[in-house]
């Protein structure tokens, strides 16, 4: 997986991991390494949204 993803790719990685699974699409195989790559998408969002979270915070500190 790419270091740096943009949020909207990650959600759209997780979004096909999902379906993926929801179709019966994956072998125990390809699940397993498709369940870590959502883990890892999964952090990534967080950590972005944790992030944009404290700098919106901070900007609107700064207005006040």
């Amino acid at each position: 997986m790419k270091k740096e993803i943009k949020y909207e790719e990650a959600v759209r990685q997780l979004e096909t991991i999902v379906k993926q699974m929801e179709d019966g699409d994956l072998d125990i195989d390809s699940m397993s390494k498709e369940l870590k790559t959502a883990q890892q998408l999964i952090k990534l969002c967080k950590d972005k949204l944790t992030k944009t979270d404290k700098e919106i915070k901070a900007i609107l500190q700064q207005e006040e």
